[in-house]
């Protein structure tokens, strides 16, 4: 009686027998979750187009994923790092693609790219240099933190 006990005890805490031994827990559950009325700022301070794109694509999908009413959804894409350069109109050249879909963004009014004019400046730039589908702002930092107070949930 008390083998049987142990056997039962052993198997009832041993992990499951999976056809995969490479998901011994099974398979991820896909929630499905309606999104709507978010306010998004993210934090942009990146050093490469790949990274960008990827601040691009993230900001797109999620305006996506809240239906795209301007009404109801807003993002701020604040840039204060070395992306700065790929919006100076002098390297619309090199960085065409990338400045028409950052433009392309822009349009609806959901997407908003407000660069910190001091780290413009300290890259050498005026608003002048800079493409117009951005909006200069007096320090990235605090324009966060003023968003954040505004509602706006924060991403990096």
């Amino acid at each position: 009686m008390l083998k049987r006990i142990l056997i039962l005890v052993a198997l009832a805490i041993s992990p499951p027998i999976l056809a995969d031994s490479h998901a011994p827990w099974g398979s991820a559950k896909v929630l499905d979750i309606a999104y709507s009325k978010q306010k998004v700022v993210y934090d942009t301070a990146v050093s490469s187009v790949a990274a960008l794109t990827s601040v691009l694509d993230r900001a797109s999908y999620l305006s996506v994923i809240n239906g795209a009413d301007p009404f109801d959804n807003k993002i701020v894409i604040v840039l204060h790092g070395n992306e700065i350069d790929y919006f100076a109109t002098r390297n619309y050249p090199r960085h065409k693609a990338l400045m028409d879909r950052a433009q392309s963004l822009s349009v609806g009014g959901i997407i908003e790219f407000r660069m910190c004019r001091i780290a413009a400046q300290s890259r050498g730039y005026a608003a002048k240099d800079i493409h117009g589908f951005v909006s200069m702002v007096p320090m990235g930092d605090a324009e966060i933190v003023r968003l954040q107070h505004e509602g706006y949930g924060y991403m990096r």
